[in-house]
């Protein structure tokens, strides 16, 4: 017992004795610089009041009684300072937690943000955080995802809730086709291109219910940040601002203006817009 006793003191004895090297003029002034400064990395000003209260004489244990830590910590700092110098002051911090969601997933989170909710048959026109939580748990793309981090993943992607317009769109299957065939007679008129073989060259262009107002209502919806919202066509249509064709309740197209070409054969006529008589 009793020479257990006497390698314990001894023991800490050897350890007690740990101290800084010796530093020169200029390394115990960023000493002091970095002490007297107090911002930047709480870190890095804890080490260097150790490394300097050790240049000073002070002992170990009187440090870990200062800097309120434990005397093994200090002697950690002091050999690491011994080893590297003034690195090892500064913390070396490791990448962090791992992201939680992998690329494809945060592609997929993305992308289901940014449709629209009957797309994927909800009673809904608009993405709350919540019903959006929701539906990537239901669907699978997630295990699970809180609310605020979904806002920040969104954030991160670029995609922010937005005041969009929306528009009207048609749900005629023939729809392309008839637009397609009112832009040709648009065409026929304006001169841009000549009949074909069985068509007529007069054009009377018609609206069956009177003029069609389709003003865009500003709504609000996961988008992209920073860039302008189009048509889902991905234009604004004819350079000279004319209407495109809408698509009326009884599933026939006609344009809410009406005009037709003059020439020596065909009489035309542009105004208001009426059934003929």
């Amino acid at each position: 017992m009793l020479v257990r006793a006497a390698r314990c003191r001894q023991a800490a004895r050897v350890a007690e004795r740990v101290r800084v090297r010796e530093i020169n003029d200029d390394e115990g002034r960023r000493l002091l610089r970095i002490v007297r400064r107090g911002t930047g990395s709480v870190v890095t000003w804890r080490r260097a009041q150790m490394v300097l209260l050790s240049a000073q004489g002070m002992p170990v244990r009187k440090i870990a009684e200062v800097t309120f830590t434990s005397a093994d910590r200090v002697r950690d700092v002091l050999h690491n300072f011994n080893a590297e110098g003034f690195e090892a002051l500064y913390p070396k911090y490791m990448g962090g937690r791992p992201r939680t969601f992998t690329l494809p997933e945060r592609r997929e989170i993305k992308k289901i943000a940014k449709s629209k909710p009957v797309e994927h048959g909800l009673p809904f026109s608009t993405w709350r955080l919540a019903k959006l939580t929701d539906f990537l748990v239901a669907e699978g793309v997630v295990d699970d995802i809180s609310h605020e981090g979904l806002r920040v993943l969104l954030r991160k992607e670029g995609v922010s809730f937005q005041r969009i317009k929306t528009w009207k769109t048609s749900r005629d299957p023939d729809y392309a086709t008839k637009k397609a065939r009112v832009e040709h007679l648009y065409a026929i008129a304006d001169g841009e291109v000549m009949p074909e073989k069985g068509e007529s060259e007069v054009v009377f262009c018609l609206d069956e219910f009177g003029l069609l107002n389709l003003q865009p209502h500003p709504g609000r919806q996961w988008a992209e940040r920073g860039g302008r919202q189009r048509t889902p066509a991905g234009n604004r249509g004819p350079a000279d601002g004319r209407p495109t064709p809408a698509c009326t309740g009884s599933d026939t197209c006609s344009p809410p203006t009406t005009w037709a070409k003059t020439s020596s054969t065909a009489t035309s006529s542009r105004g208001s817009t009426g059934p003929s008589s």
